[in-house]
Protein backbone atom coordinates (compact mmCIF):
# COMPACT_ATOMS: atom_id res chain seq x y z
CA UNK A 1 0.00 0.00 0.00
CA UNK A 2 1.15 3.52 -0.51
CA UNK A 3 2.27 5.27 2.40
CA UNK A 4 -0.44 7.96 3.24
CA UNK A 5 1.81 11.04 3.11
CA UNK A 6 2.43 10.20 -0.43
CA UNK A 7 -0.95 9.82 -1.31
CA UNK A 8 -1.45 13.84 0.80
CA UNK A 9 0.97 15.13 -1.41
CA UNK A 10 -0.14 13.78 -4.67
CA UNK A 11 -3.41 15.32 -3.76
CA UNK A 12 -1.80 18.43 -2.57
CA UNK A 13 -0.14 18.71 -6.29
CA UNK A 14 -2.90 17.92 -8.42
CA UNK A 15 -5.26 20.68 -6.22
CA UNK A 16 -2.61 23.02 -6.71
CA UNK A 17 -2.26 22.25 -10.94
CA UNK A 18 -5.82 22.68 -11.10
CA UNK A 19 -5.72 25.75 -9.19
CA UNK A 20 -2.79 27.76 -11.14
CA UNK A 21 -4.05 26.81 -14.07
CA UNK A 22 -7.75 28.07 -13.99
CA UNK A 23 -7.50 30.64 -11.11
CA UNK A 24 -7.54 34.55 -12.16
CA UNK A 25 -7.58 35.97 -8.81
CA UNK A 26 -3.56 36.75 -8.00
CA UNK A 27 -3.95 36.26 -4.27
CA UNK A 28 -5.42 32.73 -5.42
CA UNK A 29 -2.63 32.08 -7.64
CA UNK A 30 -0.62 32.78 -4.82
CA UNK A 31 -1.90 30.63 -2.14
CA UNK A 32 -2.22 27.27 -5.05
CA UNK A 33 1.36 27.94 -5.09
CA UNK A 34 1.90 27.79 -1.68
CA UNK A 35 -0.01 24.51 -1.48
CA UNK A 36 2.32 23.36 -4.86
CA UNK A 37 5.62 24.05 -2.92
CA UNK A 38 4.35 22.40 0.45
CA UNK A 39 3.61 18.69 -1.73
CA UNK A 40 7.08 19.51 -2.94
CA UNK A 41 8.25 19.94 0.13
CA UNK A 42 6.61 16.87 1.72
CA UNK A 43 7.90 14.78 -0.96
CA UNK A 44 11.77 16.17 -0.33
CA UNK A 45 11.34 15.39 3.26
CA UNK A 46 10.38 11.97 2.93
CA UNK A 47 13.09 10.98 0.33
CA UNK A 48 16.31 11.57 -0.64
CA UNK A 49 15.74 13.79 -3.65
CA UNK A 50 16.56 17.68 -3.02
CA UNK A 51 13.52 19.99 -2.96
CA UNK A 52 14.44 21.46 -6.52
CA UNK A 53 14.79 18.20 -8.17
CA UNK A 54 10.97 17.34 -7.10
CA UNK A 55 9.46 20.59 -8.22
CA UNK A 56 11.37 19.49 -11.63
CA UNK A 57 10.12 16.61 -11.68
CA UNK A 58 6.78 16.37 -9.60
CA UNK A 59 5.70 20.39 -10.09
CA UNK A 60 6.46 21.27 -14.17
CA UNK A 61 3.07 20.21 -15.87
CA UNK A 62 0.02 22.44 -16.42
CA UNK A 63 -3.27 22.07 -16.67
CA UNK A 64 -5.92 19.31 -15.37
CA UNK A 65 -3.49 16.12 -13.65
CA UNK A 66 -3.84 13.11 -15.07
CA UNK A 67 -2.47 9.81 -14.67
CA UNK A 68 0.90 9.14 -16.56
CA UNK A 69 0.72 6.42 -18.99
CA UNK A 70 3.68 3.62 -18.72
CA UNK A 71 3.23 0.62 -21.71
CA UNK A 72 4.65 -2.51 -21.66
CA UNK A 73 5.06 -5.14 -24.18
CA UNK A 74 5.04 -9.03 -23.97
CA UNK A 75 6.47 -11.02 -26.12
CA UNK A 76 6.41 -14.75 -25.15
CA UNK A 77 8.02 -17.46 -27.47
CA UNK A 78 9.07 -20.89 -26.73
CA UNK A 79 7.49 -20.53 -23.46
CA UNK A 80 10.48 -17.06 -22.57
CA UNK A 81 9.87 -13.97 -22.57
CA UNK A 82 11.60 -11.24 -23.89
CA UNK A 83 13.27 -8.18 -21.96
CA UNK A 84 15.94 -5.97 -21.88
CA UNK A 85 18.64 -4.75 -19.79
CA UNK A 86 18.09 -0.58 -19.02
CA UNK A 87 20.96 0.81 -19.18
CA UNK A 88 20.03 3.40 -16.10
CA UNK A 89 20.39 1.00 -13.14
CA UNK A 90 21.58 -2.45 -15.14
CA UNK A 91 18.49 -4.37 -14.88
CA UNK A 92 15.39 -5.96 -16.71
CA UNK A 93 12.22 -5.51 -17.96
CA UNK A 94 9.65 -5.63 -20.37
CA UNK A 95 10.33 -3.20 -23.55
CA UNK A 96 8.22 -0.15 -22.71
CA UNK A 97 8.25 3.13 -21.19
CA UNK A 98 6.17 6.45 -21.24
CA UNK A 99 3.69 6.98 -23.84
CA UNK A 100 4.16 10.16 -26.24
CA UNK A 101 1.47 12.29 -27.52
CA UNK A 102 -0.18 11.95 -30.61
CA UNK A 103 0.45 7.88 -30.90
CA UNK A 104 -2.01 5.81 -29.94
CA UNK A 105 -1.66 2.93 -27.44
CA UNK A 106 -0.69 0.50 -29.61
CA UNK A 107 1.76 2.89 -32.06
CA UNK A 108 3.17 3.53 -28.45
CA UNK A 109 4.23 -0.01 -27.68
CA UNK A 110 5.66 -0.57 -30.92
CA UNK A 111 7.95 2.25 -31.25
CA UNK A 112 9.22 1.60 -27.82
CA UNK A 113 9.80 -1.76 -28.66
CA UNK A 114 11.42 -1.05 -31.48
CA UNK A 115 13.63 1.70 -29.79
CA UNK A 116 14.51 -0.71 -26.80
CA UNK A 117 15.02 -4.00 -28.30
CA UNK A 118 15.21 -3.69 -32.33
CA UNK A 119 12.01 -5.32 -32.79
CA UNK A 120 9.03 -4.63 -35.74
CA UNK A 121 6.08 -6.12 -33.90
CA UNK A 122 2.05 -6.27 -34.05
CA UNK A 123 0.44 -5.59 -31.29
CA UNK A 124 -2.12 -8.83 -30.73
CA UNK A 125 -4.05 -7.74 -27.53
CA UNK A 126 -4.06 -6.46 -24.16
CA UNK A 127 -3.73 -7.84 -21.35
CA UNK A 128 -3.86 -5.42 -18.64
CA UNK A 129 -4.43 -1.71 -17.32
CA UNK A 130 -2.57 -1.71 -14.03
CA UNK A 131 -3.00 1.40 -11.22
CA UNK A 132 0.93 1.37 -10.50
CA UNK A 133 0.19 2.36 -6.72
CA UNK A 134 -1.40 -1.15 -6.83
CA UNK A 135 1.43 -3.35 -7.34
CA UNK A 136 4.58 -0.95 -6.93
CA UNK A 137 6.46 -1.15 -3.38
CA UNK A 138 8.29 1.91 -4.88
CA UNK A 139 6.66 5.06 -4.39
CA UNK A 140 6.15 7.38 -7.23
CA UNK A 141 5.47 10.96 -6.42
CA UNK A 142 2.67 10.69 -9.48
CA UNK A 143 -0.26 8.62 -11.03
CA UNK A 144 0.60 6.14 -13.14
CA UNK A 145 -1.23 3.46 -15.15
CA UNK A 146 0.26 0.97 -16.98
CA UNK A 147 -0.74 -0.76 -20.19
CA UNK A 148 0.56 -4.40 -21.15
CA UNK A 149 -0.06 -5.72 -24.24
CA UNK A 150 0.64 -8.88 -26.49
CA UNK A 151 2.73 -8.37 -29.20
CA UNK A 152 4.23 -10.54 -31.79
CA UNK A 153 7.61 -9.89 -33.52
CA UNK A 154 7.47 -9.49 -36.96
CA UNK A 155 11.10 -8.29 -37.62
CA UNK A 156 14.60 -6.62 -36.84
CA UNK A 157 16.85 -7.25 -34.27
CA UNK A 158 18.69 -5.75 -31.38
CA UNK A 159 20.83 -2.74 -31.94
CA UNK A 160 22.96 -0.62 -29.06
CA UNK A 161 21.04 2.15 -27.93
CA UNK A 162 20.94 4.74 -25.28
CA UNK A 163 18.28 3.03 -23.12
CA UNK A 164 18.90 -0.88 -22.81
CA UNK A 165 22.11 -2.24 -23.19
CA UNK A 166 21.03 -6.27 -23.86
CA UNK A 167 18.09 -8.19 -24.97
CA UNK A 168 17.25 -11.17 -24.36
CA UNK A 169 14.76 -14.32 -23.48
CA UNK A 170 14.28 -15.17 -20.01
CA UNK A 171 11.82 -18.43 -18.89
CA UNK A 172 9.88 -17.73 -15.98
CA UNK A 173 11.96 -19.68 -13.79
CA UNK A 174 15.34 -18.33 -14.82
CA UNK A 175 14.28 -14.39 -14.87
CA UNK A 176 17.12 -12.28 -14.25
CA UNK A 177 17.28 -9.16 -11.56
CA UNK A 178 13.87 -7.18 -12.56
CA UNK A 179 13.63 -3.07 -12.84
CA UNK A 180 10.86 -3.17 -10.04
CA UNK A 181 10.01 0.37 -10.73
CA UNK A 182 9.00 -0.84 -14.10
CA UNK A 183 8.18 -4.77 -13.87
CA UNK A 184 7.73 -7.24 -11.09
CA UNK A 185 7.63 -10.86 -10.61
CA UNK A 186 3.50 -11.37 -10.59
CA UNK A 187 3.33 -9.13 -13.12
CA UNK A 188 5.49 -11.67 -15.50
CA UNK A 189 3.35 -14.36 -13.99
CA UNK A 190 0.44 -12.61 -15.28
CA UNK A 191 1.73 -12.81 -19.08
CA UNK A 192 3.04 -15.92 -18.80
CA UNK A 193 -0.58 -17.21 -18.13
CA UNK A 194 -2.57 -14.54 -20.60
CA UNK A 195 -0.64 -15.86 -23.26
CA UNK A 196 -1.03 -19.28 -22.51
CA UNK A 197 -4.72 -19.15 -22.04
CA UNK A 198 -5.86 -17.90 -25.40
CA UNK A 199 -9.57 -17.39 -23.46
CA UNK A 200 -7.98 -14.91 -20.85
CA UNK A 201 -9.48 -12.10 -19.48
CA UNK A 202 -7.97 -8.68 -19.57
CA UNK A 203 -7.10 -7.51 -16.20
CA UNK A 204 -8.36 -3.57 -15.52
CA UNK A 205 -7.40 -2.35 -11.82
Amino acid sequence: MQDKWLDWAIRLQAIAQSGLFYSKDKYDLERFQQIRDLSAEIISSHTDLEFEKVIDLFCCEKGYQTPKIDVRAVIIENNQILMVKEQIDGKWSLPGGWAEVNLSPAENIVKEVKEEAGFEVKVIRLLAVLDARKHCQTPAPYSIYKIIAECQIIGGSFAANIETSECAFFSLEDLPELSVERINRKQIEMCFLAVQDENFVSVID
